[in-house]
């Protein structure tokens, strides 16, 4: 298999996104996906969901991409708010050919995909969408991986959603990248794995980098690459309809 690079939750972060792709272009690697959640958050939805639409072999479908296109579920009031308003930078498209196009792009947005032994999702082998998996339900909520795991035909599944890159193995177990054999890489094996990528435009474990993982043949590799966090984090405090803390949060990673 060509090398593949796996991004993930960009919540409408440019200044992140693009940071992304120009490393994934200066290591040469031509095929990307994205496991979702292209929008919500953050300030520039439409930029984002351009540049993904153009670059990626697939996109799947995430909670706040399926919340735009559909409706807002038990969302809180901040992630609520931003999806409203992501829909009306969305309508308010002059360019009908365009706004068309990203609907258009939305709305065959798939749920699930597979390549050879390898499975691709937002949430969870069993939820696709929605399921969060935590570095602490395997302590908490043990049973909740184990059914996972006993859901997956596949040997490694990919997923997002919580913005916490690491490694789930079946015990069940958590390796953040860092905790790894060798760091920040991880060999693919017969053991089922699910490896969580982390996030693109808004990193939730206390390192502000934007995060994406590279498969080469049986191995992977967690990538942190450093953005300009004060250009968004303006262009969050500077619109009324986005939360201040959307902004504050990029900084501290959480």
């Amino acid at each position: 298999m060509a090398t593949l690079a796996i991004i993930s939750d960009i919540h409408g972060n440019a200044e992140a996104l693009r940071t992304v792709l120009e490393d994934i272009d200066r290591r040469g690697i031509k095929r990307i996906v994205c496991l979702g959640d292209v929008i919500g958050y953050g300030p520039d939805p439409a930029a984002c969901l351009d540049m993904i639409a153009e670059r990626v072999e697939f996109c799947l479908c995430g909670n706040h991409d399926h919340a735009v296109f559909y409706e807002p579920f038990n969302f809180n009031l901040a992630a609520e708010r931003a999806a409203f308003w992501t829909r009306q930078v969305f309508e308010d498209e002059p360019d009908v050919a365009r706004r068309n196009r990203r609907w258009e792009f939305l709305g065959a947005m798939a749920i699930r995909m597979e390549v050879g032994d390898m499975l691709f999702v937002h949430g969870s082998p069993r939820k696709p969408i929605n399921e969060y998996l935590f570095p602490d339900d395997v302590i908490t909520n043990p049973q909740k991986l184990l059914q996972n795991f006993d859901r997956m035909e596949h040997t490694t599944c990919f997923v997002g959603h919580t913005h916490v890159p690491g490694v789930f193995v079946d015990d069940p177990y958590f390796e953040p990248p860092n905790e790894l054999p060798e760091p920040r890489k991880f060999v693919l094996g017969d053991e089922k794995v699910i490896v969580n990528v982390g996030s693109v435009g808004q990193p939730r474990d206390r390192d502000p980098r934007a995060s994406y993982v590279i498969v080469n043949d049986d191995q992977l590799e967690f990538i942190r690459i450093e953005y300009d966090i004060d250009t968004t984090v303006a262009k969050i405090q500077a619109n009324p309809l986005l939360d201040d803390f959307l902004g504050a949060r990029l900084r501290e990673g959480r």
